[in-house]
C-alpha cells in the first residue's frame, strides 16, 4: 500500500479516527491489528514471516533479560534475524555467482533460489537485531522488557516497535532504546500538529512532486537508452537521479515522521540535507541518518571503530561501509556502492590534515561540497545501474558522446525539478547563518503558512506519475 494511494488515505483516516476513540491500553493494540493490516494489503503471505520474526524477537528478547545465559539468547536471536534476512534477500545473488546452482529448471535448490523477497525485510530485522542488543545491556529497552507486566504485554509492546505502519516498509530504523519509551496511551490533544503537517507537506511534495517527475527523465539512464544521449545529457541525468533518490527516501521518511506525530510517536530525523556535506563523513551524518548511526553503534564501535591503530580503522571502515552497501541490495554494485563510499572515507582521514580540508574560506568550502556531491553522485550510477557491466557502458558512453547533440528540453525539465532540491538545501544554509547572528530565517516565520500552501498546490496540480519508493526495493 503506497502512501500516495488513495487507498492508503481511506485507511490512514479509519485507523486516525478509531484511535484516539480508544481507551489507551487498547490503542496499541489497534495499531498492531492497523500495521499487520497495512503490511498485508499487497501480498497476505508475507505476514507469516513478520509474525515468525516477530515471535523471535518476543522470545528471545525475554530470555535475554530474564534467562540464565543472556549472552547466548542475544547471540542466538541476532543470528537468526541475521539468517532470515541473508536468505530470503541474498539467495538471488547466490544464485548470480553461481550460476549452477539455477541451472535445474526444477528442484528445491532452485525454488529456494527464487523466493521474491518481503518488502521491509531489511527493516525489521535490524529493529529485531536492535531489540536484542537493546536489552543484553542497561538501558531504557532493557528497564521497559524488564517491567512488561507478563508475556502478554512484553509481546504487545514488541509486536508494536517491528510493525508501525508508518515505518514499517522503508524506515527510518528506529532503534529500541529509542522507541520502547514512548509506548503508551496517547492524547488527541497532545498532537503535535505544526510538527506533523510540516513534515507529510513537505515529504508528500518531495515525493510526488520532485520525485516522481524526475523518475520521468532518469528513465534514460537506463541500458541502452543512455547510449544515446550526449556526454552533457548523460551528467544531467545523474544529477536529476541524485536529485530524485534524495527526493524520494527523504520525502519518504518525512511522511513517516508526520504519521508517526499523528499518533503521538516520534520517529528519528532520518534526512539533514546532506548534499550541503564538505566531507564524507559530514555526508553519512546527514544521509539515511538511521542506518549510518545503527551501522556505527552495533558494527563499527564493535569491532573497534577507530580506536586501534590507522590499519584497523581503515579495515572497520572498508568493512562496514561495504556490509552497509550490501544491505541495500542483492548484488555485487551494492558491495561496490559501498566500497565507493568507504573508500572516500579512508583517503579523507588520509588527507584531513591539510590545508584543503583545514581552510574556512568560503571558495575552498564550496568547492569541498562540490567534490563530495560529485563523488556520492556517481555512485549513485551504481543504484540505478545495479549490473555493473551497465555501470561501466554509461562511463564509457560519458566519455566518449562529446559529439552527440544535447538534448536541451531534458536538461530544462531536469533544472526545473532539480531547483527545489536546491533551495531545499539552500535555505538550510541561509537559517544556519541567520541563527548564527541571532536572527529569524524568512521561511521559519510568517511566510512559513505561504511556502507550506504552495507546495500543498503543486501537490494537487503537477504530481508525476505514481512511482513505488526506491528504497521499497530493500
Amino acid at each position: 500500500m503506497l502512501f500516495t494511494s488513495s487507498a492508503f488515505f481511506a485507511f490512514l483516516a479509519a485507523v486516525f479516527a478509531i484511535y484516539y476513540l480508544l481507551p489507551g491500553r487498547w490503542q496499541s493494540c489497534w495499531l498492531i491489528t492497523a500495521s499487520l493490516f497495512f503490511y498485508a494489503f499487497d501480498n497476505p503471505r508475507l505476514l507469516a514471516l513478520l509474525l515468525a520474526v516477530a515471535a523471535v524477537d518476543v522470545v528471545f528478547s525475554r530470555q535475554v533479560v530474564r534467562g540464565r545465559n543472556p549472552r547466548a539468547w542475544a547471540a542466538a536471536g541476532v543470528a537468526i534475524n541475521l539468517g532470515v534476512l541473508a536468505f530470503f534477500k541474498y539467495n538471488r545473488l547466490l544464485g548470480i555467482t553461481f550460476p549452477s546452482l539455477l541451472s535445474a529448471q526444477s528442484g528445491p535448490v532452485h525454488t529456494l533460489l527464487l523466493l521474491p523477497l518481503p518488502i521491509g525485510i531489511s527493516f525489521y530485522t535490524f529493529h529485531g537485531i536492535s531489540l536484542l542488543l537493546d536489552t543484553f545491556r542497561p538501558g531504557p529497552a532493557r528497564d521497559d522488557v524488564s517491567s512488561a507486566r507478563g508475556f502478554g504485554e512484553h509481546a504487545k509492546n514488541t509486536l508494536l516497535y517491528v510493525s508501525f505502519f508508518p515505518q514499517l516498509i522503508a524506515g527510518p530504523i528506529v532503534k529500541a532504546h529509542q522507541f520502547y519509551p514512548q509506548i503508551g496511551a496517547k492524547r488527541f490533544g497532545d498532537i503535535d500538529w505544526d510538527k506533523a503537517a510540516s513534515a507529510l507537506i513537505v515529504g508528500y511534495f518531495l515525493k510526488v512532486v520532485i520525485a516522481d517527475n524526475l523518475s520521468q527523465q532518469t528513465f534514460w539512464i537506463a541500458y541502452p537508452y543512455f547510449q544515446g544521449y550526449s556526454s552533457l545529457n548523460l551528467v544531467v541525468f545523474l544529477i536529476g537521479y541524485s536529485a530524485q533518490i534524495f527526493a524520494d527516501f527523504a520525502g519518504y521518511s518525512l511522511i513517516a515522521i508526520g504519521l508517526a506525530r499523528l499518533f503521538g510517536y516520534q520517529l528519528p530525523i532520518n534526512f539533514n540535507f546532506p548534499y550541503i556535506a564538505e566531507t564524507f563523513s559530514e555526508f553519512w551524518t546527514r544521509w539515511h541518518i538511521s542506518l549510518s548511526s545503527w551501522l556505527r553503534e552495533y558494527l563499527y564501535y564493535p569491532l573497534g571503530g577507530n580506536r586501534k591503530g590507522t590499519a584497523r580503522t581503515t579495515l572497520n571502515l572498508m568493512t562496514v561501509m561495504t556490509l552497509g552497501g550490501l544491505w541495500h541490495g542483492a548484488a555485487w554494485s551494492y558491495a561496490i556502492w559501498g566500497f565507493w563510499h568507504g573508500a572516500a572515507l579512508v583517503g579523507e582521514r588520509a588527507t584531513r590534515g591539510t590545508r584543503f580540508y583545514a581552510s574556512r574560506h568560503w571558495a575552498i568550502r564550496a568547492v569541498r561540497m562540490a567534490l563530495v556531491f560529485a563523488v556520492v553522485t556517481a555512485g549513485w550510477l551504481l543504484f540505478k545501474l545495479p549490473h555493473v557491466s551497465d555501470a561501466a557502458a554509461f562511463a564509457v558512453a560519458l566519455y566518449s558522446n562529446t559529439g552527440l547533440r544535447t538534448a536541451r528540453s531534458t536538461v530544462f525539465i531536469v533544472a526545473i525539478y532539480v531547483l527545489p532540491v536546491a533551495l531545499y538545501h539552500a535555505h538550510y544554509l541561509m537559517r544556519r547563518r541567520a541563527q548564527a547572528r541571532g536572527a529569524v530565517a524568512v521561511l521559519d516565520g510568517a511566510a512559513k503558512p505561504v511556502v507550506l500552501g504552495l507546495l500543498l498546490s503543486a501537490i494537487a496540480l503537477n504530481p508525476g506519475p505514481p512511482q513505488s519508493f526506491i528504497y521499497f526495493q530493500f
